[in-house]
Parts: structure tokens; C-alpha cells; sequence
């Protein structure tokens, strides 16, 4: 339950910062980087009036429709951020009326919009939740179709930026164009970097120590099996476990000075699923 409420916190704080991100710096610039809230710029600029309206509007019509044909499959998580997204939006625009950009300096608005947009919405993914939009429709075409949703969204996003060029001239599409690439790439970093573990392997011949550290010390499991070197033909044990950046200083100096014959392999994971990780999802 407190872990339920705190995600839910966490999810309540990301969505605010992406909504007043998009708000604040997106619209005022004109920076598209696809989805509905890309959509909803270029309708601004073609049709007139604000691009909070029509992002609210599409928010809100693919959230009615996605709920009716998803059903579960939509997840509360998603409920709970595409109606706290879309309505959030939509009051914005009367709680802090904006009449420009935040500054004139458009390549730092930029570069602050990309690195909140990308960290929200990683942050977002990484709590198996999403803001709607363009999601819901990659999850209608995924359980209908056989089309490859990710290439289809790609292409999409990409044509949403390409015509910001059209409406809003060269300048406005270069840095929609720049934002939108790097945009894609970091919510990947994002996501791998929120989930880093440090994956154990610890060759030893005394792995009495070594396991009670790290159940005593580090409150994690580990797996033992029987090895037999190579070389010499001794038996040996080996520990296999997992544990977070922090915990892995503490594993790797204690082994060291517990058993400094002790040969240990440590690699970088950000999927690791499972009792005391990632829930199978």
C-alpha cells in the first residue's frame, strides 16, 4: 500500500513537470516533437488559438475511446496519468496565463524542454504507466493489427515534425527536428539508468561471509552452485546475485577484503526481473 502511494506520488509529480514543460516551453516556441502535443501545435498554428485546447481535446477523445476497446489492457496507472495529463492541460492555460516564451534564448529553452520531456517520460514508462495520447493508439493498432507499432509511431512523429517546417518555417523545424531525435535517444538512457543494477558473479572458496554479508548487510538473496577449476581441479563456489549501484561499492570492497583471492565478474543491468525488482510485467 505505502509503495502503491508513493508511485502514485512519483507519478502525480513527473506528470505536473512534463504538463508545465509542455505548457511553459513547448507551445510558446512552437517545438514539435510528434505525439498529440505535436499535433496539437501544428493545429495552433494553421487553425488559430491555443494548443492547450486541442491537445486537451484529442487527449480526451482518444482516452474515452482507448478505455472502451482497451478495457484492463489500458492499466489504471494510465488512467490515473491520461486524465491527470489531459485535464491538467486543459486548467493550466487559466491557472498561469502565458503571453511568450520564458526567454530569448530559444537553444536553452530547447535543450531544458527535451531533457524534462524525456525524463518525465521515461520516468513515467519506467512505472508501467503512459500520458495516453499516441500510446493508446499504438495499443488499438497492436491488439487489432499486425502493423510494427514502433516504426509506425516513428514514422508518424517524424511526419508531425517534418510539416513544422511547412507552418512554422526552417528555423522552428531544425529545432524541432534536433529535439526530436535527441528526445528519442535519452528516453532510453533514462529509462536504463533509472532500473542499473550490478549483476554478481564471485568465484570463492569460502562463500560463507560472503553470502551473509550480503543477506545481513544488503538484504538480498544470492544463488550458489559448485565450480571446479580448470587449472587446478579444485571445487570452488560460485555466488550469483544482484544488488543496486550503491549496495555494489560496499559487495565489491568487502570481497576484497574478505577473500582477496576471490575472482568476481560485475556487469550492468537494467532489466532484472523478479522478488525484490522489476514485477513481471
Amino acid at each position: 500500500m505505502r509503495e502503491n502511494l508513493k508511485e502514485y506520488g512519483m507519478l502525480t509529480i513527473v506528470t505536473i513537470v512534463l504538463i508545465l514543460t509542455d505548457y511553459l516551453i513547448l507551445f510558446p516556441n512552437h517545438f514539435t516533437f510528434g505525439g498529440v502535443i505535436g499535433v496539437a501545435v501544428l493545429l495552433s498554428g494553421v487553425l488559430g488559438g491555443s494548443p492547450n485546447t486541442y491537445a486537451f481535446i484529442m487527449n480526451a477523445v482518444l482516452f474515452v475511446i482507448g478505455f472502451k476497446v482497451l478495457g484492463k489492457e489500458f492499466g489504471i496507472r494510465s488512467v490515473y496519468v491520461s486524465v491527470l495529463f489531459a485535464t491538467g492541460l486543459g486548467a493550466v492555460q487559466y491557472l498561469i496565463p502565458v503571453h511568450g516564451t520564458i526567454s530569448d534564448q530559444p537553444i536553452l529553452e530547447l535543450v531544458l524542454a527535451v531533457l524534462l520531456a524525456a525524463a518525465c517520460s521515461g520516468a513515467i514508462f519506467n512505472l508501467s504507466a503512459s500520458t495516453g495520447g499516441t500510446d493508446i493508439i499504438a495499443l488499438m493498432l497492436k491488439k487489432y493489427t499486425n502493423i510494427h507499432i514502433g516504426k509506425a509511431l516513428m514514422v508518424t512523429d517524424f511526419f508531425v515534425v517534418v510539416l513544422s517546417f511547412v507552418i512554422y518555417g526552417t528555423t522552428v523545424g531544425m529545432f524541432s527536428l534536433v529535439g526530436y531525435i535527441v528526445k528519442a535517444l535519452f528516453i532510453d538512457t533514462v529509462i536504463e539508468s533509472l532500473n542499473l543494477c550490478k549483476y554478481f558473479t564471485i568465484i570463492s572458496t569460502d562463500p560463507k561471509p560472503i553470502c551473509s554479508f550480503i543477506h545481513e548487510e544488503l538484504n538480498h538473496s544470492a544463488t550458489l552452485y559448485r565450480a571446479e577449476g580448470a587449472y587446478s581441479h579444485k571445487e570452488k563456489m560460485v555466488i550469483m546475485t544482484v544488488v543496486g549501484r550503491r549496495q555494489a561499492v560496499k559487495l565489491r570492497n568487502f570481497v576484497r577484503q574478505q577473500d582477496p583471492h576471490a575472482f568476481m565478474m560485475i556487469t550492468n543491468s537494467s532489466e532484472i526481473i523478479g522478488k525484490g525488482f522489476r514485477g513481471m510485467l
